[in-house]
């Protein structure tokens, strides 16, 4: 399926139409570029479509990891800026999933002339609930204390239980089962440093800086970014398009790839 490995580093591979416009594909939480399998063949058919693995996930080199760097949303977005420069990249449409959707919108921030347009699936900018703003990000503080706690001391067991959640899809235990197995795959340590910068973070001011067409792309049930999360991002970036899959949980790439990969060439489409 892949045609090229460009950096050990973070298990860069590309597929689809070498002469076509690039799709960079950036997978969240947990998660690895396996997670796009079920979208990357329709979108081959018109992208040059480049995916990675973030250091310390997936088959990336665990040697290249350090916690510093990796304890800020800003180290994701250099390692996406330095495949973007190794491959040099321009004219990318960047594909983030969950937290990658930030991580995308600080790397076209720090490097606009590289991007063309952005594509945040179920995004958030803060997992916290802000009472002084009326910000309601889906869980409260103590929610995210008690979760990372629970991940720290128990990250197998964690695993086990919060990847059916996170799915979503409790008719369908097979999506379930292979989220844990991604989780249980991510050494646990590296987990709980990507865990604290995610679900820690708030980038709700950055969301301003995006300039590039963008599609907000949400799950019409999610309980990781619900539906109020993705009415805000849609507000805070001037002229973006808001999309509602008919789908449920916080991964719509695996649990409904086919409208998954069709709103994202329907938002090419217009937006090149």
């Amino acid at each position: 399926m892949f045609d090229m490995a460009t950096s050990d580093r973070n298990n860069v591979t590309v597929t689809g139409r070498l002469d076509g416009p690039v799709a960079l594909l950036a997978h969240g939480f947990g998660c690895d570029q396996h997670m796009w399998r079920l979208v990357v063949p329709a979108l081959a058919e018109r992208f040059r479509v480049v995916m990675f693995d973030y250091v310390g996930s997936g088959k990336s080199d665990p040697s290249a990891w350090d916690q510093e760097r990796y304890s800020s949303l800003d180290g994701y977005a250099d390692d996406v800026l330095t495949i973007c420069a190794e491959l040099d990249l321009t004219e990318v449409m960047f594909v983030g999933h969950s937290v990658s959707a930030m991580v995308g919108v600080l790397a076209a921030a720090g490097q606009p002339q590289r991007f063309a347009s952005l594509v945040m699936v179920a995004p958030s900018p803060r997992y916290i609930d802000d009472e002084a703003t009326g910000y309601v990000g889906g869980f409260t503080a103590a929610d995210i204390d008690e979760l990372l706690e629970s991940l720290e001391s128990n990250y197998l067991g964690w695993s086990g239980a919060m990847a059916p959640v996170i799915m979503g899809n409790p008719d369908r235990p097979e999506l379930g089962e292979e989220l844990n197995n991604s989780f249980c795959a991510t050494d646990p340590d590296m987990a709980a440093v990507f865990a604290r910068t995610t679900f820690l973070s708030d980038s709700r001011a950055d969301l301003a800086s995006v300039t590039v067409p963008t599609l907000v792309l949400e799950c019409s049930q999610d309980a990781i970014a619900p539906r109020p999360v993705g009415a805000y991002v849609h507000a805070a970036i001037p002229g973006s398009r808001l999309v509602t899959l008919d789908a449920t949980g916080h991964c719509p790439q695996l649990s409904a790839p086919e409208a998954t990969a069709r709103a994202i060439l329907e938002f090419a489409g217009t937006a090149r």
